[in-house]
């Protein structure tokens, strides 16, 4: 099970500079204009040989001032039920608020984990300051500057202690499949036609769906775990931002399976939000398969599957050699179809292409079209192997490794690609020095 981390507090207190600090990145637009947070803000931490991931929350609040308290609340409200340890950020230069008093009430009463750190303590006088953070009633005050980094080596000590102890997940060597989409895509009612279990309350409300839980399939001659999230969500939370709490939802299944399922609304397209779901998986380096659901609401004709794949596929540039399987849950259409490509998927993954084979095909295809030269200098590769990684890596040795743009890896993935089924499956390309 990995760990969240969610950064929580209200709008303006450095949230997104934190989230930099904890994932290494610049990912998060920083500015000093309140909800300025507007990425889907999620990476990946790393402290003493633990991993975590961080949510920035600041990015799903919208709206005027007066609309953010109730928008902070049901975020944090949110990060109490699907986070691992929350992080509750206030700022040492303004002192405690009334919105800060309303969101440690939030935070007193939940057993998770909780950090208070007051940031922007960069002097003594707002080292004395920050005392009266102690009043929120959360215990230690973690007193950081996350613009330049100081006390953050304590606090991420402390962070790395607090996270919940990673369990060992089942030594089962089977294809673990999760379910992903947009609220409302079908993912419940897909399920239910597969395991013919009524075990996912299908409903017309968006987000009534609420606990990953791993189930172990055998169906179709195929062995595998669905990584469902299954269970009814509290009706009282249903009217929240539910495209934070679906994108929070979908890293979860994202992080602990082999394969994603992405389910599209064939009625609705492939919009924003399927988009982000399908970089998430990318990003993780999982196996992915789009199911168009509710192609039976579809007028057709002989042209309209070719038509909306090529529309899925221009969306999902440059990774666009992906399953395309236009399906319908409630008619059972093609389910059977989708598991087996997704298992298949999950084969091609794990394949590992020997040295000798590889060099004899990408040896010849380099050097009819070698890397363009840079500054006069050329650029040579003379071997390539594939890295021992859980998912498909490849290692080109090169005289020059600086010189490789994208442009030439992207070459290079389309020739392996070509050669060798790697579709659904991401590839990382790496240019090392001779």
């Amino acid at each position: 099970m990995s760990n969240i981390v969610a950064i929580v507090g209200r709008p303006n207190v450095g949230k997104s500079t934190l989230f930099n600090r904890l994932t290494g990145q610049r990912k998060a637009i920083v500015d000093s204009v309140s909800g300025v947070t507007r990425d889907r803000i999620y990476g990946k931490g790393e402290w003493i040989g633990r991993q975590y991931s961080v949510i920035d929350t600041g990015g799903y609040i919208t709206g005027s001032d007066d609309v953010f308290e109730g928008e902070i609340r049901k975020q944090v409200e949110i990060a109490i039920e699907e986070a691992s340890l929350i992080v509750f950020v206030v700022d040492a230069e303004s002192g405690t608020t009334g919105m800060d008093e309303e969101v440690a009430n939030l935070l007193r009463r939940t057993k998770k984990p909780v950090m208070l750190v007051a940031n922007k303590v960069d002097n003594a006088l707002r080292q004395t300051m920050s005392a009266e953070f102690y009043g929120l009633g959360l215990g230690e005050v973690f007193n950081i500057s996350a613009i330049n980094g100081s006390g953050t080596g304590d606090f991420l000590d402390a962070l790395v202690e607090k996270l919940p102890a990673e369990q060992d997940p089942e030594e089962l060597d089977l294809p673990k499949l999760a379910i992903i989409g947009r609220p409302n895509a079908g993912k419940s009612s897909f399920i239910n036609a597969l395991t013919g279990q009524e075990r996912n309350i299908v409903t017309e409300v968006a987000g009534t769906t609420r606990d990953a839980i791993n189930t172990r399939y055998k169906l179709f001659g195929n062995d595998f775990l669905l990584i469902d999230t299954a269970g009814l969500r509290k009706k009282s939370r249903v009217s929240e931002n539910l495209e934070f709490y679906s994108v929070l939802r979908s890293i979860r299944a994202i992080e602990e399976s082999d394969v994603c399922l992405l389910l599209v609304d064939a009625e609705r397209g492939f919009e924003g939000q399927d988009l982000s779901i399908f970089s998430l998986a990318e990003k993780n380096r999982k196996g992915v398969v789009v199911l168009v659901n509710k192609w039976d609401a579809i007028e057709k004709n002989t042209h309209t599957a070719k038509q909306y794949k090529n529309m899925i596929l221009e969306r999902l540039e440059p990774f666009t050699d992906v399953p395309v399987i236009f399906m319908s849950a409630l008619n059972k259409q093609r389910i059977f179809q989708a598991i087996e490509e997704a298992v298949a998927v999950y084969e091609r993954r794990k394949q590992r292409i020997s040295t000798s084979k590889l060099n004899d095909l990408m040896l010849p295809l380099i050097q009819n079209y070698p890397p363009p030269a840079t500054k006069g200098k050329h650029v040579k590769i003379k071997f390539c192997t594939q890295l021992p990684t859980q998912t498909p890596a490849f290692a080109f040795f090169a005289n020059l490794p600086q010189y490789v743009k994208d442009p030439y890896k992207r070459f290079l993935e389309n020739k392996l690609r070509e050669n060798f089924n790697f579709s659904g499956v991401p590839i990382q390309i790496y240019i090392r020095k001779k």
